[in-house]
């Protein structure tokens, strides 16, 4: 009978370790959704940023310049 109770008590020890854990990494969790909720990655840059991406207007260039360059860059 001894044992039985060794068994239960150390079964609730483990939950009460588990359950503690979970509930410690939900409000983790929740703490840096918080905290990057109002983080905008796309906004404009300010200062002396350079445009990296062209426009998109090169209509010198093939279907098949594209499907070349496509096949090189993968882009």
């Amino acid at each position: 009978m001894k044992s039985w109770f060794k068994v239960a008590y150390q079964t609730v020890k483990v939950f009460v370790l588990f359950t503690g854990c979970t509930i410690l990494f939900y409000y983790g969790i929740m703490w840096l959704n918080e905290e990057y909720q109002d983080y905008h990655r796309y906004d404009e840059p300010n200062g002396a940023a350079v445009k990296v991406v062209s426009s998109g207007n090169d209509t010198d260039s093939t279907w098949f310049d594209r499907l070349i360059l496509f096949y090189l860059n993968g882009e």
